[in-house]
């Protein structure tokens, strides 16, 4: 069961890295709270507040589990595979997405 909590905690943290870079930068980014969700852009702050909700929530969990040494064991990979997972679906979700917003000349 730790090993599902710590691909969890990868997931929300790379989840949360692009949303909380997007908000301290100033930049409207897609959230599940825009319209249409995940798809439409909210304010800088509603994405910096999601990034760091996603930090709160991977934070708790770990220490729900248990703090552990990251180390070259199975729970590193369990978290290293969860964010690389989420790193690679949310490069396809946000390409699209951002990509369908540029015209074409």
């Amino acid at each position: 069961m730790d090993y599902i909590a710590y691909f969890i905690i990868g997931v929300l943290l790379i989840n949360g890295l692009p949303h909380f870079i997007q908000g301290i930068c100033g930049n409207a980014f897609q959230s599940p709270f825009a319209n249409p969700s995940g798809v439409g852009e909210s304010p800088p702050i509603i994405n910096a507040l999601w990034g760091a909700f996603n930090f709160v929530v991977a934070y708790a969990l770990y220490n729900y589990v248990g703090f552990t040494v990251l180390d070259n064991n199975l729970h590193t990979l369990s978290l290293a595979a969860g964010a690389f997972i989420c790193a690679v679906i949310l490069t396809m979700h946000f390409g699209k997405v951002r990509n369908a917003n540029i015209p074409l000349s």
